[in-house]
């Protein structure tokens, strides 16, 4: 049985404070990520701010993890690396029976265009659908961010609608697109990719 907190070169831990407040000003302090993953004003982030996202995370989310590297073994006393991070909110309380989720992704700038983010997103949805229970899964991306809308479609996610001009970034308005998994297609896409690997 796979370690439930591990993917293929992946560790998921929990969110530790003080530990991982340097580490949450780093990612939700930087510029470039944080124009991809909120839909406040761009303004440099202060330390406050940062931890305080990084609380909500932590305390509001029904899944928080911060995604790591591991190890490297050959160094003494050596530590995962976190190169993001992973939340998945949930319903209203009164919405539970629904059984739907939302997740959200940070990886490192550094650490992008090297399949972390989509190991990540396809290790959140087996949690989501194989130990949450979940019907449904949604995640969104803003209209310039084109690598992000192609990812998650080449993940499975279907396309469920575009709200036209609803942000405005870099001088005009942009569309906000939705995306959405239902926990059969998940099953189907597993499948697929088990048999892959015989």
């Amino acid at each position: 049985m796979a370690h439930p907190f591990q993917s293929e070169r992946l560790i998921y831990r929990a969110i530790e404070s003080p530990e991982d407040d340097d580490f949450f000003v780093q990612l939700s302090g930087d510029a470039m990520t944080n124009m991809n993953s909120s839909i406040n004003m761009v303004t440099p982030r202060t330390k406050k701010e940062c931890t305080d996202h990084q609380t909500y995370i932590k305390e509001k989310c029904m899944l928080g993890v911060v995604i790591c590297l591991p190890a490297n073994t050959a160094a003494a006393n050596a530590k995962p690396t976190p190169i993001g991070e992973l939340d998945m909110t949930r319903q209203f309380e009164r919405h539970a029976q629904h059984r739907s989720a939302e997740i959200g992704i940070e990886i490192l700038p550094e650490y992008q265009g090297k399949g972390y983010g989509t190991e990540a997103i396809q290790w959140a949805l087996d949690w989501a659908f194989r130990r949450a229970g979940m019907h449904k899964v949604d995640i969104g991306a803003f209209e310039w961010n084109y690598g992000a809308r192609k990812l998650y479609e080449r993940i499975g996610f279907k396309p469920e609608g575009v709200i036209r001009e609803l942000f405005w970034h870099d001088g005009r308005f942009w569309d906000d697109h939705k995306f959405g998994m239902i926990d059969r297609e998940w099953e189907e896409i597993k499948k697929a990719r088990e048999a892959g690997k015989q």
